[in-house]
């Protein structure tokens, strides 16, 4: 048993996905200090559902966090889901950094260099590895820059909540950096990387993956012999980095990650309600169906080349019998994204606020304080729980490693 507690900084918390997953893990985390702030709402129901959960404290805070990281305490581990941006650094005419783009990413770089706390887990949507599109990998490569100037290494996983049972179909990159004074990384700083991957790593033991497949694999430096200044790596990197890697001494390795899970599969038929209010119910299918469907539509460029945009189609109704798609920000809206399906009435309905809680994990009627819309709109940009909770495990598991 710990004699202290891991003091957790969260950072961007929604909800609470962060937090609610790692209390699950262990009691051995302890939230210590924690923002939720939505830019131009009157009405933080985000935040408001925070503090029901967890209390009305000074060390909750509902600000702009780049005031309020000033106040942030001390802690061992930092954790958040941050939007995906661009990260592209400018420099003046004297060949400084002018500007910053991706504007929250430099708001953690500065917590994690006044702070410098022992791990850093980071949550993004799973494009940020192929970010921008006209220069691969760029974004991403910035960040791991910023980590390893620090005295950090890391490692980074795309996981797809339904390839480990889960019943929703959400992708996330999920980004782990461990302090060059850790047990951890010393400890790691003898395995060779194929292992890490495999077997030996933080994500393996939690989300293992089969034997990566050949010639799918990328290996470059990121220091300053490449790219001497951060504005260099912004204006020359280009590189293809794949669901899975490693960053040490900026030494950036990246390899094709394929899940091996065995194990239940939840499905999305398992977590539906035994019965719904008649207003989830839907009369005009038509509309549905139609928005459904397959689309071929004519465009025009910027500069004024016509293309046709096409589409496939979406299952009408969702199948019961597999994983959810991606539950949006418009779930519950009529919408080509939101779910649709037919229950054991064999009427067509939408999801429920509580469907869309258990499809991230939350607990029933964990948004019941806020209106019906924001509580699918919070979902849509939630965390899937369960995944957190297994990697708040292997953090205390690799925290407990002595000499």
């Amino acid at each position: 048993m710990r004699l202290v507690k891991m003091r957790v900084v969260e950072l961007f918390a929604g909800v609470g996905g962060f937090r609610l997953g790692l209390e699950r893990a262990s009691s051995e985390f302890e939230v210590v200090w924690a923002d939720q702030w939505e830019p131009g709402k009157k009405v933080q129901h985000a935040f408001d559902c925070y503090q029901l959960h967890y209390g009305v404290s000074e060390n909750h805070v509902n600000e702009d966090i780049a005031v309020a990281k000033e106040r942030i305490p001390d802690h061992d581990l930092l954790v958040g889901g941050f939007p995906c941006q661009d990260y592209s650094v400018a420099r003046t005419q004297a060949m400084g950094i002018e500007g910053k783009k991706g504007v929250l990413w430099w708001h953690i770089d500065d917590i994690i260099e006044k702070k410098h706390p022992k791990y850093v887990l980071l949550e993004n949507v799973d494009r940020l590895i192929r970010s921008p599109a006209k220069q691969r990998g760029r974004d991403f490569c910035i960040i791991l820059r910023c980590l390893a100037e620090k005295g950090y290494s890391v490692e980074w996983r795309v996981i797809n909540a339904a390839e480990y049972g889960f019943p929703q179909r959400r992708r996330r990159v999920f980004i782990f950096a461990y302090h060059e004074d850790t047990e951890y990384h010393k400890l790691t700083a003898g395995i060779d990387r194929e292992r890490l991957l495999i077997s030996e790593g933080f994500f393996a033991k939690e989300f293992p993956i089969k034997e990566p497949a050949a010639n799918r694999s990328s290996s470059f430096q990121i220091g300053k012999a490449e790219y001497p200044s951060l504005a260099d790596l912004s204006d020359d990197l280009s590189e293809d980095l794949y669901n899975g890697g490693i960053m040490r001494s900026y030494n950036v390795y990246s390899r094709e990650c394929l899940p091996k899970y065995i194990g239940e599969h939840r499905l999305l038929g398992d977590i539906l309600e035994g019965s719904a209010d008649k207003k989830y119910y839907v009369e005009d299918t038509a509309t549905w169906q139609r928005l459904k469907g397959p689309k071929k539509l004519e465009r025009m460029s910027k500069n004024g080349i016509k293309y046709n945009y096409s589409e496939g189609g979406i299952a009408f109704p969702d199948y019961l019998d597999r994983p959810a798609r991606t539950m949006l920000t418009s779930e519950g809206t009529v919408n080509r994204s939101s779910h649709l399906i037919k229950d054991q009435t064999e009427t067509h309905r939408i999801l429920t606020p509580i469907e869309c809680e258990r499809l991230n994990g939350f607990d029933d009627n964990w948004t019941d304080c806020m209106p019906e819309r924001t509580r699918y709109f919070v979902m849509g940009n939630a965390l899937v729980v369960p995944l957190i909770e297994k990697v708040g495990k292997r953090i205390i598991e690799i925290d407990s490693i002595k000499n």
